[in-house]
């Protein structure tokens, strides 16, 4: 914040009404001197512009004396040639000076990053649905800022649940961001935006990457990166541009569809785990998302156990209802109880989507850490590896665990 404008110092010519603003300069130590104690500006001979231009360099590294300083801007606010010079020199000086390296202090430059983006309020607000995903393609961005050639060539083995059992697929770390490319897609139709596979795109999420890993120039690049990118700050402009009512458009995932808030949540729930993948395919640390975060994400897969479980139900996968309840009637319920960061606690319906969960009608419960049930909710670990507390309806325990591994998908 600006306060109040400082004195000219005393020795110091002010500068001439009208005159042109000068090129900010680079200060130096010898900014901090005590004006008082300046030294007498340059002599009029060596003000000339030979001498001044000569000095150019020095200015652009900080290297001159007070008075030398002066001179030196006070010529630019005259001479074009001079001015342009100098802002050329000064750029220069920039690239003497290139980004650290990702690697030299692990996780610092995603915990800056994530610390930055809790802190920093937005001159346009992100609604609060888009903030975890804003941020964890920031903190996946970060993460790919710093591989070579090879690393975006590396092996990357992507896993879900399917039915009763764990599935998996090879593909490389560019392959990765291609999938996500290609899922965020979908958003991008649902705002009007252009799909980035094109209009006669697969309307699946799975449909989507198989019909993207065919088609696309083999192998995959680092160049996949920038689109990529561009999508995901389009989508979060997008959103934060369109006001009150954006969160309730559907997104048609093909099999389901999901709110736009709810579906921002996914992705960004999708772009974490593909970040761990990626970051335990190059052998580095990766951090959970903030506490906040990953409740929101938590929150989510809870929100949608009942319906998987439902589904699960109709094709064999699942326990039948123990009987029949009306929309908004209480039903069979577990207790789910999420531990640690983004912990929380949540009622699930068993015998409907549409029943109301009652806590006189408990009839099992459920404890694990958050990490495990995200690890379960994006099928990196099958139901019967969960470290799982439960009490109660070893049936119903069963069903949720299974239904919340068939949440995951490609």
């Amino acid at each position: 914040m600006n306060g109040p404008a400082d004195p000219p110092d005393e020795g110091h010519e002010q500068q001439r009404p009208g005159a042109p603003a000068r090129i900010p300069g680079p200060r130096g130590a010898a900014d901090d001197l005590d004006p008082r104690h300046a030294p007498e500006p340059l002599p009029e001979p060596a003000r000339t512009h030979a001498v001044l231009k000569s000095l150019l360099g020095a200015w652009a590294l900080a290297a001159c004396s007070a008075e030398e300083t002066e001179a030196v801007e006070d010529h630019l606010t005259e001479c074009a040639q001079c001015a342009e010079e100098a802002l050329r020199l000064r750029d220069a000086v920039g690239l003497l000076h290139p980004e650290d390296n990702l690697d030299l202090k692990p996780l610092l430059r995603s915990r800056v990053l994530e610390d930055c983006l809790g802190r920093r309020p937005a001159r346009i607000p992100v609604p609060a649905w888009a903030n975890p995903y804003d941020t964890e393609t920031a903190r996946l961005d970060a993460l790919l800022r710093d591989f070579g050639d090879s690393e975006w060539q590396t092996p990357v083995r992507l896993k879900w649940f399917e039915e009763e059992r764990r599935r998996s697929r090879r593909t490389t770390v560019a392959g990765v961001i291609g999938h996500l490319l290609t899922v965020d897609g979908l958003i991008a139709t649902a705002l009007g935006l252009d799909d980035p596979l094109g209009p006669e795109a697969p309307a699946g999420a799975t449909d989507r990457t198989e019909h993207y890993w065919s088609s696309a120039e083999q192998p995959i690049t680092r160049r996949i990166r920038e689109p990529w990118r561009e999508q995901g700050h389009t989508l979060v402009r997008t959103v934060s541009f369109a006001g009150r009512g954006v969160g309730e458009l559907s997104v048609d995932y093909g099999a389901f569809a999901l709110p736009l808030g709810d579906a921002f949540l996914e992705r960004a729930f999708e772009c974490w785990v593909h970040a761990w993948d990626i970051a335990e395919a190059v052998d580095y640390p990766y951090d959970p998302p903030s506490g906040p975060h990953l409740h929101r994400m938590i929150d989510l897969a809870a929100r949608l156990l009942p319906s998987a479980l439902a589904h699960r139900r109709r094709a064999g996968l699942a326990s039948p209802a123990r009987g029949l309840v009306a929309a908004g009637a209480p039903g069979r319920t577990l207790h789910l109880e999420i531990e640690g960061a983004g912990g929380g606690s949540w009622d699930i319906a068993l015998d409907s989507p549409a029943a109301k969960p009652s806590a006189e009608h408990t009839v099992a419960q459920i404890a694990m850490d958050g990490a495990e049930f995200c690890q379960l909710a994006a099928g990196h670990i099958s139901p019967e590896e969960a470290a799982v507390g439960q009490h109660g309806d070893r049936e119903a325990i069963r069903d949720v665990l299974f239904a919340a591994a068939s949440l995951s998908r490609l």
